[in-house]
């Protein structure tokens, strides 16, 4: 019996080296002004810009330098607004096009963004659809260009918050590696093992369906041997591969959740700002892994446990079978690409209670495939520390 589900993603996709320059040819589709988001370095964008211009476009630029804020997004939603643009076009990482999606959305919907936030705000659905956005990732990692809300800094509480709505899904999606071949190896490292960890979350995950569950397979099988490669030598066909394994993992997520990982990631990057936060969710996989076997072996869900066990094959390309086995190939290949402790990352001790509260009410510990405790969260902790 095949369970009922829905899935949804992108309202296109397009993947492929070389195809950052088919952009103006898309833009056309929406209009002729547009808002371009992107990280601080403009002179690496220079030759789109130009490329816009050349082709007839009104182009603003709007500059993201850090993780985005409720303040920067809503500056950049303002300038959408007073410049009258009508698109969005986000060219980076994940900060770059979270920001992209919360601007698009706030342009259109009275830059109220405590009426729609979750956690900190009332969470109302929006009413209006945003500006069209064409989401464009420069790392192979968050999934961001498929996903349907915007994770956003609240400063003044030390949280990190989404903006979440079926409307926020990209109109195009357009996935370059070329973008990332420049990457250096600890940031390679850091968003690689983002995306491998939003492969594995939705893969146990209840909320899984046959369609997750086949980008699963290919996403992990890719991310396991294409990553290491990626991080450590010049190898351009792993970054393609990585960059693929990506947009899996984004669109696996947005419609199977994520899992204790992102649950514990979100508090720790919104008390830590700066904290990369795809390095957190490495550091946290392999005891994540360990706890959620355990919990599941004392409940005996030997269902949920033949998914952890093809995760290990997966990783291990079939050497391997016991979901043990799983956990130790994660701590290895984490050892292997240099990533630190949650202590040596600069995480307190003293800050474990109010991480586990706070990620008790995470919305993706709500994907997580068995329900995890206070006593089972402060031991994740205190085993990745």
């Amino acid at each position: 019996m095949v369970i009922p589900f829905e899935f949804a993603t992108a309202a296109r996709i397009l993947f492929g080296c070389g195809k950052l320059r088919t952009l103006p040819d898309l833009c056309a589709t929406f209009g002729s002004s547009l808002l371009l988001v992107t990280g601080k370095n403009k002179e690496r964008h220079q030759e789109t810009i130009t490329a816009l211009k050349t082709n007839g476009y009104a182009v603003s630029h709007f500059v993201v330098e850090r993780e985005p804020t409720v303040e920067l997004v809503l500056n950049g939603a303002r300038v959408a607004g007073e410049t009258k643009v009508h698109l969005v076009v986000a060219l980076g990482g994940g900060s770059v096009i979270d920001a992209g999606k919360a601007i698009a959305a706030l342009a259109t919907n009275n830059f109220d963004f405590y009426r729609h936030a979750e956690l900190v705000g009332k969470g109302e659905p929006l009413k209006t659809a945003p500006l069209p956005l064409i989401a464009i990732p420069t790392t192979a990692g968050t999934g961001a260009e498929v996903t349907r809300n915007a994770v956003i800094g609240v400063p003044d509480q030390r949280l990190k918050v989404s903006l979440r709505s079926p409307l926020m899904l990209p109109r195009i999606a357009l996935i370059d590696p070329e973008l990332t071949f420049s990457l250096p190896p600890e940031i390679t490292a850091s968003t690689g093992m983002d995306a491998l960890t939003q492969l594995i979350e939705p893969f146990v995950s209840e909320r899984a369906n046959p369609v997750t569950d086949a980008l699963c397979r290919n996403g992990i099988q890719k991310a396991a041997a294409a990553l290491p490669r990626a991080c450590c030598e010049e190898d351009r066909g792993a970054r393609e591969e990585m960059s693929l394994a990506s947009l899996f993992g984004g669109m696996a997520l947005a419609n199977a959740g994520l899992g204790a990982v992102h649950g514990f990631a979100a508090p720790i990057g919104g008390m830590y700002p700066g904290m990369a936060h795809g390095t957190i969710c490495a550091a946290l996989l392999p005891a994540v892994m360990e706890i959620n076997i355990r919990e599941l072996q004392r409940q005996q869900r030997s269902d949920l446990l033949e998914r952890f066990a093809e995760v290990t094959q997966l990783l291990t390309s079939m050497k391997e079978k016991s979901p043990e086995a799983g956990v130790a190939w994660l701590r290895n290949l984490t050892k292997c690409l240099k990533i630190p402790t949650l202590k040596a990352l600069g995480v307190r001790e003293q800050d474990f209670e109010t991480i586990c509260s706070r990620a008790m009410q995470a919305s993706s510990m709500k994907a997580n495939p068995v329900r995890l405790g206070p006593e089972q969260l402060k031991e994740i902790l205190e085993r990745a520390y």
